[in-house]
């Protein structure tokens, strides 16, 4: 089995630049109904990954009280290092299960790095339930 037969493709994935304010990141969240989304750059490379807590940590500690004050920072500012890394196209089964132990979806990418979409937890549950067992 090949990560290629579970990718939601990046054309149907929901995603944010890293050069959005943190209004128009937190706003596109909102509308989407998500609690993370991945953060790619103006190429197109996977930067990151930002959640609900990454916003909410980031207005209480800047003391920001109006919508309008997000619109001062960038979502580069508040990606965590190391959270929610991704993968890339070629990476086995067994890892792409042991990241979904932790990581809700697995953002991949090409051998560039370049975000070519994401799997998700749900879907890796899928094959690994459906797969055939020799008893």
């Amino acid at each position: 089995m090949n990560v290629i037969m579970l990718l939601k493709p990046k054309d149907t994935v929901k995603y944010i630049y890293d050069n959005y304010t943190l209004r128009q990141g937190l706003e596109k969240m909102r509308a989407h109904g998500y609690t993370a989304i991945p953060v790619i750059n103006t190429d197109g490379e996977y930067v990151g990954t930002v959640n609900e807590g990454d916003f909410l940590y980031n207005i209480l500690d800047k003391g920001n009280q109006r919508i309008k004050d997000l619109e001062k920072y960038y979502v580069r500012d508040i990606i965590r290092k190391d959270f929610n890394p991704a993968v890339k196209i070629n990476v086995s089964m067994d890892e792409l299960l042991q990241r979904a132990m932790k990581q809700n979806f697995i953002p991949v990418t090409d051998a560039r790095g370049s975000f070519i979409g994401i799997v998700t937890r749900q879907d890796i549950i899928k094959y690994f339930t459906e797969m055939p067992h020799s008893d």
